[in-house]
């Protein structure tokens, strides 16, 4: 049964134009959809996506990007298609290991497939309670998939957004809701209850991204700096490379300064995705950036155990946060118990109903949260900007929400990419001096992500 407390939408946010303060409320009533919405038919499809150069982290590399896509029409005749990016690496290590490339990425694309025909002639009221009846069916198929009875749940998870967002799109359409604001569930809206006019842009400095290009980023107006640690070889190999690429940035750009945080000092962001073995070697990491003077600006250390390590993350001295450890709800309640202090939410990775429910635990142990990235096309991107323009302002930051989207440094085709866009002249598809702007016509249209593509949807047109 869905709560129905008062809807509470924070207002006068210093700094940022919010609701109340520039940006009002687009929603007119506290809707919850009453339709019944019944799957006619389904499609799957994928396209590849070259990379720039090979992309690193969890100490391998990916050579492309697969970005599947979900069909589905109802019984009224309304078409959507989803869309998902398939960085395996992230979902499961051991998966991405055991196979090629491709097979990895056919892997996840069957699982899609299996769910999509799981919800074939369906009805349903709303895309959470979709995703509630049949995720353990599938997380069971993609188990016998891969041969591996401890398949991540982030793997099916990862194979389901875009059904789930090709749900959500249909769920709107049917519904009559006009934009992301009324979509959401009344449950689900405290913890959804900003609108910024700013989201903060974070960038990715892989392990291949030469020191000229993270300076320059600095120069174009990039502030909040999103580094991947945890490089390839041993733990001491890992350890001393990774001591000297945060003191060669951090002798780079840490004497920058910003207007956007509080301190006015570049935040750094580590993401070592798990390949700290041990809490001890992270403190030598820690120790050396006090030694030269950088430990007072780390912001967030993202997923630096493994998740089966089972270390409490607590006492370090900075903000840890769970990424694809907290693969649901349930995770994000442990992840807090064991110390974590934020939460890498993933609307384009572990799907947008997935996320509503995590955003709202965290948001009710007042756990910040923020966007992580998947490698994101641009309007997987503005579904992650909706829901990131939502969230409770992250610590350190002058009120705005924070997004890192790397995909503009890493796609061959980005330009290509953006012209798929349902308004790719949009204000809010690129950002400006490090900085997404969100004005009403973003609010108004969502960012585009309730209208499909026209390129994904001819894809599908026999």
């Amino acid at each position: 049964m869905l709560s129905r407390r008062k809807f509470v939408r924070t207002t006068a946010i210093a700094g940022v134009a919010a609701l109340g303060s520039g940006i009002p409320p687009l929603i007119s009533s506290c809707k919850w959809g009453t339709a019944n919405i019944t799957i006619k038919s389904v499609g799957v499809s994928f396209e590849k996506e070259p990379f720039i150069r090979p992309f690193g982290f969890k100490g391998v590399y990916m050579n492309e990007m697969w970005m599947a896509l979900a069909m589905l029409e109802s019984a009224s005749g309304i078409r959507h298609v989803g869309l998902q990016t398939q960085a395996l690496a992230w979902s499961d290590l051991d998966v991405f290991l055991a196979h090629s490339e491709a097979e990895g990425n056919i892997l996840q694309v069957k699982t899609l497939d299996y769910a999509l025909q799981r919800i074939k002639g369906k009805t349903f009221r709303s895309p959470i309670e979709v995703q509630d009846e049949i995720l353990t069916d599938v997380h069971k198929y993609g188990q016998s998939l891969t041969g591996r009875t401890n398949l991540r749940m982030t793997f099916t998870l990862s194979s389901m957004v875009a059904l789930d967002n090709a749900l959500w799109m249909l769920y709107a359409q049917e519904n009559g809701f006009r934009n992301f604001d009324e979509m959401i569930p009344l449950e689900y809206r405290e913890a959804l209850g900003n609108h910024y006019q700013y989201v903060a842009h974070v960038p990715l400095m892989a392990y291949g991204i030469p020191l000229e290009e993270v300076s320059q980023a600095i120069d174009q107006g990039y502030f909040f700096m999103k580094i991947k640690i945890g490089r390839p070889g041993t733990q001491e190999e890992m350890l001393e490379g990774d001591k000297a690429r945060i003191e060669s940035i951090h002798k780079s750009i840490g004497m920058r300064e910003t207007p956007h945080t509080l301190n006015g000092k570049i935040p750094y962001y580590f993401d070592a995705n798990g390949r700290y073995e041990k809490k001890e070697t992270l403190e030598k990491l820690l120790d050396h950036a006090k030694k030269i003077g950088m430990f007072d600006q780390i912001a967030i250390i993202e997923e630096p155990f493994p998740e089966e390590a089972d270390i409490n993350a607590g006492e370090l001295g900075v903000r840890i946060a769970a990424d694809e450890s907290a693969h649901t709800a349930e995770d994000v309640v442990k992840r807090i118990q064991m110390g974590y202090k934020a939460i890498a939410l993933k609307a384009a990775a572990k799907t947008l109903s997935m996320t509503m429910k995590m955003a709202k635990v965290a948001h009710e142990n007042n756990v910040p949260c923020f966007l992580a990235d998947l490698t994101c096309t641009p309007i997987l991107v503005d579904w992650n900007k909706n829901v990131a323009a939502r969230l409770a302002p992250f610590p350190g930051l002058k009120e705005m929400g924070l997004l890192e989207s790397n995909g503009y440094q890493n796609y061959s085709n980005w330009k290509e990419l953006v012209s798929y866009c349902p308004y790719p002249d949009g204000s809010w598809i690129e950002s400006r001096n490090g900085i997404y702007h969100l004005d009403r016509d973003f609010y108004e249209k969502s960012g585009g992500v309730l209208k499909s593509s026209r390129h994904y949807l001819d894809m599908f047109n026999s």
